[in-house]
């Protein structure tokens, strides 16, 4: 019979988990208080506002301990984030704070308004319809490049 199997269990599982935890993007930005979702989380890394060590990051990015994540919120700022640890499962807002340090990058005036002014041009040329055209629209794109009879 093994003398203490507790040692030995414990010495298996020991070597199976890895020396770096390590933790999808989107799941820690949410379990960190970054975002609400973790779908509002997938989307911002979908659409390219988020980096993880001054890279685009998708959302089944992993994530570690030293990280350095920056992350562009609604109002144009930026907020650099290095990630402390990660968690299995959510976590209390005092606890989730301490998965990250903070530190939010100040804007001169220049750059603010200037910021405005790329966030006014995107609204303006944004396309009015995503997808394909309804039957009303075909038509009257059918319309317009039907050749004339003469």
């Amino acid at each position: 019979m093994l003398k203490n199997p507790q040692k030995i269990t414990a010495a298996i599982h020991d070597k199976t988990q890895p020396a770096d935890p390590v933790q999808r993007l989107d799941k820690w930005l949410k379990i960190a208080r970054i975002f609400k979702t973790r779908d509002l989380a997938a989307q911002a890394c979908e659409q390219r506002h988020v980096k993880v060590n001054n890279k685009v990051a998708k959302p089944a990015k992993m994530v570690k301990a030293n990280d350095q994540v920056t992350v562009k919120k609604k109002n144009g700022r930026y907020i650099n984030l290095t990630v402390l640890g990660v968690s299995g499962k959510n976590v209390s807002a005092k606890d989730a704070k301490l998965l990250y340090e903070k530190k939010e990058i100040q804007l001169s005036d220049k750059s603010k308004e200037l910021l405005e002014l790329v966030e006014k041009t995107k609204i303006t040329y944004k396309p009015k319809y995503k997808g394909r055209p309804t039957k009303k629209e075909r038509r009257k794109l059918e319309k317009l490049n039907k050749k004339p009879s003469f």
